[in-house]
């Protein structure tokens, strides 16, 4: 801008100079055309006043005629101021104030001679090689009865003219320097006072395209570089408005992408991956600073997924497929590839979707294991009445002992019957979440005490021990009815599985996870027993619905199939966990820890 400034005021001064040179120009040749004309004028006039003053018939010879017009032209000159020379019509020179007119050549062929012979008067400027000068020229034809006789003429230097055309260009150049110098500040001023606003709105310009959308053009003008700087602060608002709202749109944009529970990859038109979010980085295993640039071949994918890719790829169709992947952990994937082709371009890439359907297969398998074991659980007491009741109306009534037999086996299949459907519809309300807890103070060494007393009576028909090692200042809040319906089922397993003689052991204690000196916030409760135990393949699955370790013993005893998983479901409910240790011949204990306040 400053090199523009530089060139505008140069353009300026140009200008000015130009027009000043030129009037000078102007000026300088009318003074001398004035000066010329002026004395052309004086020297006709003394010309024309010597004319009629002498005779120019002169008699004599030749010598006798020069020196008589010599001495003529020496006096003629004193009244002139004025070089004379008397010119005979042949061209001779009789004579001539400055120069002896015997030495200088004949003048019939002199400019001024032939132009006062065919004009009337002869006018001519001319470098005069005999006394080095530019002289000024003027004739007049001496006439006797229309026939030439001679010629007058009169020169006169052009000295005093050209000197004052020099004080007239000595004026000229410094005037011109002073209007050069004022014309330079002006122009400054000028060029300054335009290149400026201009200035100001090319780097606004220049900073809205480095990104900078709040920088404005402050010009109150309102000429043309006014409504310019205008333009560009309308045009700045809206490319600000614009782009806030892009960039808001970015930021949802990717904030839902962040936190979208499916993973998200971008392939490029090149095979190049572009994109990824958070949920692809946790389903692949891969970081996306380890993925993004890579070749969709060379990341180090499973072989099956690579190959349903390159599928893609060549039919630019859109698929759909599941797939097993085994890294990072074991999971079960829907796969969605689509292939992206604007409208714009032919073929812009590829995006995937991936859903990680595991738990959702997880619960259909449990879903459809649920619906078998339901159907197979029902089946058995239902089969059981069924037949005993088909035998008794087959005649088996007629004998009591025999009857009395089938209908107690068909009361307790009733029995068995009604405890699956409640423990079912209970475990059914439970998993929907519609039973409210009501939570109160518990004071566990009363409520254990409680518990171990509504078990004694199986607990003796098997000799079995009941043992409680419960603090007697432990409380807790709870809800009671759902903490007893946990203990009682435990209890009621560890009763069951635990052969004649056994023990059976309730133990509380309160846990500290906040380090040493800061109050107990779990209550930690274990249900020990010296049963047949669990094995460990069988350990994991022991709270699902119908699970049984030993089907014949489970169905033997009495049991649904469903007392653990309801029991973790109420423990879940209590924002507590549960988990089970056991070794096989050795027993088994039950690890439940509960917040002492909610």
């Amino acid at each position: 801008m400053n090199q523009f400034r530089a060139r505008l005021t140069i353009i300026f001064i140009v200008l000015i100079g130009s027009s000043v040179l030129t009037a000078g120009l102007f000026m300088a040749k009318m003074l001398k055309d004035s000066h010329i004309d002026a004395l052309k004028t004086n020297m006709l006039r003394e010309l024309r006043i010597i004319q009629v003053t002498f005779d120019w018939n002169r008699g004599g010879t030749e010598a006798e005629q020069i020196q008589y017009y010599t001495d003529l032209a020496i006096k003629l000159k004193k009244s002139a101021d004025a070089r004379v020379t008397y010119i005979r019509a042949d061209g001779k020179v009789l004579g001539d104030s400055d120069y002896a007119a015997s030495g200088m050549d004949n003048h019939l062929n002199r400019q001024e001679v032939i132009d006062a012979e065919r004009s009337g008067v002869g006018y001519v400027q001319r470098y005069s090689e005999t006394i080095k000068r530019n002289m000024l020229y003027v004739v007049v034809p001496l006439k006797d009865g229309g026939e030439t006789k001679g010629y007058l003429r009169l020169a006169m230097s052009l000295g005093e003219v050209e000197k004052s055309i020099r004080n007239v260009w000595f004026v000229l150049l410094a005037g011109l320097l002073a209007v050069f110098a004022i014309a330079g500040l002006i122009s400054y001023r000028v060029a300054y006072g335009i290149t400026r606003p201009i200035e100001q709105v090319t780097r606004v310009a220049q900073q809205i395209t480095n990104l900078n959308y709040k920088s404005r053009v402050h010009i109150r003008k309102r000429d043309e570089i006014g409504q310019l700087g205008q333009a560009i602060n309308r045009m700045a608002d809206s490319l600000q408005l614009q782009m806030n709202r892009i960039l808001e749109n970015e930021s949802r944009l990717k904030s839902v992408l962040e936190n979208m529970v499916s993973g998200v990859i971008m392939i490029d038109r090149d095979g190049h991956i572009a994109l990824l979010n958070r949920s692809a980085e946790e389903i692949l295993g891969f970081s996306s600073q380890e993925l993004l640039g890579k070749k969709y071949d060379e990341a180090k994918q499973q072989y099956e997924f690579t190959q349903l890719i390159q599928e893609c790829f060549e039919i630019r169709e859109h698929i759909r497929e599941e797939m097993i992947f085994y890294y990072p952990s074991e999971r079960i994937l829907e796969i969605h590839l689509i292939p992206l082709s604007p409208a714009e371009e032919e073929w812009a890439g590829l995006l995937i979707v991936l859903h990680d359907i595991t738990a959702v297969r997880r619960l259909e398998r449990m879903r459809s294991e649920f619906v078998a074991n339901v159907s197979h659980e029902l089946k058995t007491p239902i089969a059981a009445v069924k037949g005993f009741a088909e035998t008794l109306l087959a005649g088996a009534l007629n004998d009591k002992e025999t009857a009395r037999s089938f209908l107690q086996i068909i009361f307790d299949e009733s029995e068995r019957l009604n405890r699956l459907i409640g423990d079912i519809l209970e475990l059914s309300k439970i998993e929907s979440k519609r039973i409210p807890l009501q939570f109160s103070p518990v004071h566990l060494h009363t409520f254990v005490s409680h518990c171990l007393n509504v078990m004694n009576t199986e607990a003796v028909k098997k000799s079995i021990e009941l043992d409680m090692q419960v603090p007697e200042d432990i409380y807790m809040e709870a809800d009671e009815d759902r903490l007893r319906q946990i203990l009682i089922n435990l209890l009621s397993n560890g009763i069951n599985y635990t052969p004649e003689g056994g023990k059976v052991r309730v133990k509380a204690e309160q846990i500290v996870s906040g380090g040493e000196g800061t109050e107990p916030d779990y209550v930690r409760l274990t249900i020990a027993d010296t049963g047949i135990g669990i094995p460990k393949k069988d350990l994991p699955r022991i709270f699902e619905r119908f699970y049984r370790v030993d089907k014949a013993r489970s169905r033997g005893s009495g049991g649904t199939g469903l007392g653990l998983s309801i029991v973790k479901h109420l423990v879940e409910l209590h924002k507590g966990t549960i988990r089970v240790e056991s070794e096989v011949g050795m027993g088994s204990q039950f690890i439940i820890d509960l917040p002492i306040v909610h």
